[in-house]
Formats: structure tokens, C-alpha cells, sequence
């Protein structure tokens, strides 16, 4: 029989989803589950969206640009303008979801054998995204005892070799919801522009940031403007998983003309979801301010509740839907199968993510886990007092 490739055996595995045949079997079984695992929002999608998919008044679903259709990259321009963000509409391109916006860049950027420098725990598919384009990572890991700070300067300069050529930034971060200060963003600049480095920052979570200082993007650094290259995501803003809208900006032409070609290979972003994003953008005001006010009580409530069950601890999260929190288990790994498996309290469980997977380190966050707080609050009330029995059963094993 034919072997499968290098990559596709070293590619790894989604921590956030191995564990569905566990919980398909659960529910199989009429067991309920809490999903906790996965950044898959609860919150109605925009009216306004969901009207102009129903009204498409088109005899012909057609190709778009490679690129994206214009009138949807006007009005991203208007949306970070909102941010303080100048930029045109060239300096926009729309992509199947944030995944192919970071994929495309790190093949247009960079050659098999580079070095990309991630901060660990950090999403987990950007180690898949990096296999695939051939790419070796470096990490530099944050601590849950810091609240998972942007670890020291020092840090990032003893992993760089000459074949560094890019850092990778989730901001704010994802799975550990960490959310990055103006002095640390520029340490990262200070960085860059040493060793003339690119700078990728997914900002998927912009939306969704609980401070009161004013949200800093990479692209407000000064001095590394042709550096930086922007992913985002129209999925978590308006609860639009599935539309598969996302995009690159950078402000590099040559970055952009690079990406281009493996935009053109791919022929085109969904026809669809473009029609839905660019309705979602503008007249949805409103909307954004109850989602942010029901994520921050969310937030307040899930924090809260884990720091009062014995052996758990997490730091408070000042951005995205995450936060990832230690328990009192040796595997976490095991721990969220046993769930699934062998639990349940009045007939329901919980479903969480082994935190592991989001490090690149071996032995690294064996204990934690990242916990989604994407369901209503009375869901997550139940779901805390489920974890907290489950504790109690599985340690008296």
C-alpha cells in the first residue's frame, strides 16, 4: 500500500478536535454535552447578514476577483478606520477564512527551512499551518504564573538564528485570551526591526478587548510598516464561522503581489460569504455592543467560577472568549477524554481542550486547559458545577 507523505504524517492533529469522536458518541448515547472546547460562538449572526443572503439577486453564482470584490474591501477600509487604521482598499485581500490568510502569507513570505518565532501556548493550527508550508518553529513561552505576559526580549533574541524570519503574535491571544500592551508590542517592534524580521498579527479577537487602554494593531507600530502583515477574520465578530470570510492587510506590495498568485491559484474567496461580510460591516453597530457586553459578563462569570473550585487556577483575560486555566489532574489530555467517556452527572458532561496541543514544547501545559466561554451564562453555570464533580470523581479514582 502507497505511504502518505512526510507532511501529512507530521502535520498535527487539531487539540480542539480530536476529541469529537468522544463527544458524538456521548451525545449518541443521549448524553448532553457542554461544549466548552471549541470558539464557536452561540450568538445570533447580524439580521442585516442574514437578509442579504436571503435576498441574492443574482442568475448566476460567478467567480470573484482573486483578490476579493472591491466594494468589500471598501468597506474594510472604513471598518479600521474606525481603529485609526489608514489604509486603501489595495492594501486589503479577502481570503477563505483567517486560516488561509496566515497559509498564503507564510508560503509567500518565507521558504521550506525558515525559522517563524511563536509565543507558546498559542493557537493551535498555526503549528499546522506552519508543517505545511515547510517552516521550522521557534517558540518563546509565556507562563500562566505571569498571566502569560509577552515573555522578555532576552527570550525572542536567544532562539533567532539567521534563518529567522518572521514572529507570529495572536492579539489578543488565543487560547490564552492575554492581551498585549502598547510597551510590549513595541519591545516586538524593537525586535523586527533589528533582525528586519516580519511581523504577522493575527487580530481576529479585535473586537472583543476588555481594557481601557486603547487597542493597539501592529499596524499602528511606527517605522515597520512594510514588516507587518495583518490576518483577521469576520468568524468571531459576527458569530460567521461559516461564511469563511477573512483577510490579509499589509501595507508590502511586494508581500501583496507575492500572496496574489496563490490567491489567483485558488481562483477565488466565497462568493457567499463576501455578500454576507460586507452586509455584516456597516448598521451593525448595535449589535457589536451586546455581543462585547454579553462576552464581558460571560468572562466575569467563567473567571470567577473556575478561581472557586479547589485546584483550579486561571488569570483574568482582558481580550478574545478564552482563558486557560490549570487543574488538578497530572493529564489534562486524559482528563478531557475520561469526560466524555466515562462521566457524567444527570446525564451530562463537559467538553474542553487539552491545553498541551497549543504548546509547541513537549511536557508544556500538560496540567491546563483552554476553556471557550461561548455559551450563554446559564449553560456555563452547569458546566462549571459538572467540572467540579468531575474533579472530585476523577481524583478519588
Amino acid at each position: 500500500m502507497p505511504k502518505i507523505s512526510t507532511r501529512g504524517d507530521t502535520v498535527p492533529a487539531s487539540p480542539i478536535r480530536k476529541l469529537v469522536p468522544y463527544a458524538d458518541a456521548a451525545k449518541k448515547d443521549g448524553v448532553k454535552v457542554y461544549h466548552l472546547n471549541i470558539g464557536q460562538p452561540d450568538l445570533p449572526t447580524p439580521q442585516k447578514a442574514l437578509d442579504a443572503l436571503k435576498h441574492i439577486d443574482r442568475t448566476t453564482l460567478e467567480y470573484s476577483p482573486s483578490d476579493g470584490y472591491l466594494a468589500l474591501r471598501e468597506k474594510l477600509v472604513g471598518y479600521y478606520g474606525r481603529f485609526g487604521i489608514k489604509i486603501t482598499p489595495d492594501d486589503v485581500l479577502v481570503t477563505t477564512g483567517g486560516s488561509e490568510a496566515l497559509l498564503m502569507t507564510f508560503m509567500a513570505c518565507m521558504d521550506p527551512g525558515d525559522e517563524i518565532i511563536m509565543v507558546e501556548p498559542g493557537y493551535a493550527n498555526y503549528l499546522s499551518f506552519a508543517a505545511q508550508a515547510g517552516l521550522n518553529v521557534l517558540t518563546v513561552t509565556s507562563s500562566i504564573e505571569d498571566d502569560f505576559a509577552l515573555p522578555d526580549v532576552e527570550a525572542f533574541e536567544e532562539v533567532i538564528t539567521p534563518r529567522t524570519k518572521a514572529i507570529l503574535l495572536c492579539n489578543p491571544n488565543n487560547p490564552t485570551g492575554y492581551l498585549y500592551t502598547k510597551e510590549e508590542l513595541y519591545r516586538i517592534r524593537e525586535i523586527v526591526l533589528k533582525h528586519d524580521l516580519y511581523l504577522f498579527s493575527d487580530e481576529v479577537y479585535r473586537e472583543f478587548c476588555y481594557s481601557d487602554e486603547p487597542y493597539i494593531s501592529a499596524m499602528d507600530l511606527k517605522g515597520i510598516e512594510q514588516n507587518v502583515i495583518v490576518v483577521d477574520s469576520m468568524s468571531k465578530r459576527y458569530s460567521e464561522c461559516g461564511i469563511r470570510i477573512g483577510n490579509i492587510v499589509t501595507r508590502n506590495k511586494d508581500v501583496r503581489e507575492s500572496v496574489m498568485k496563490f490567491a489567483q491559484a485558488r481562483l477565488s474567496p466565497p462568493l457567499l460569504g463576501q455578500i454576507v461580510a460586507e452586509a455584516s460591516i456597516e448598521g451593525t453597530e448595535e449589535y457589536a455592543k451586546q455581543c462585547y457586553e454579553e462576552y464581558l459578563a460571560r468572562r466575569n462569570f467563567i473567571i470567577a467560577g473556575l478561581n472557586a473550585i479547589p485546584g483550579v487556577y486561571t488569570p483574568m483575560p482582558q481580550g478574545a472568549f478564552y482563558t486557560t486555566a490549570s487543574l488538578p489532574v497530572d493529564d489534562a489530555e486524559d482528563f478531557c477524554q475520561w469526560l466524555l467517556t466515562d462521566f457524567r452527572y444527570r446525564n451530562e458532561t463537559v467538553m474542553l481542550a487539552p491545553a498541551a496541543g497549543f504548546y509547541n514544547t513537549p511536557g508544556l501545559g500538560k496540567n491546563q486547559v483552554r476553556v471557550a466561554y461561548v455559551l450563554k451564562i446559564e449553560d456555563l453555570a452547569k458546566a462549571l458545577v459538572i467540572l467540579e464533580k468531575a474533579l472530585e470523581a476523577y481524583n478519588r479514582r
